[in-house]
């Protein structure tokens, strides 16, 4: 269900501006959650990191290597 609500997100992601803008913003995977989940789509931080490389529509979900992060 969770991965369902994060490939609605994204599509709608793609279709307002104003929802890419605070997604571009975020700074970690909670965050891009947190403003999911204002708007009423239900998904972790962590689905999100898990859902890394897979694409939807036109946004293929990469999460970015930060040096001196831990993996």
């Amino acid at each position: 269900m969770a991965l369902d609500q994060l490939r609605t997100f994204i599509l709608k992601m793609q279709q307002d501006e104003s929802v890419k803008k605070k997604v571009l913003a975020a700074s970690t995977a909670d965050d891009v959650a947190r403003i999911a989940i204002a708007m009423g789509y239900e998904f972790s931080g962590d689905e999100l990191l898990r859902f890394n490389g897979n694409k939807v529509g036109k946004v293929t979900v990469v999460k970015p290597d930060h040096p001196g992060e831990y993996h």
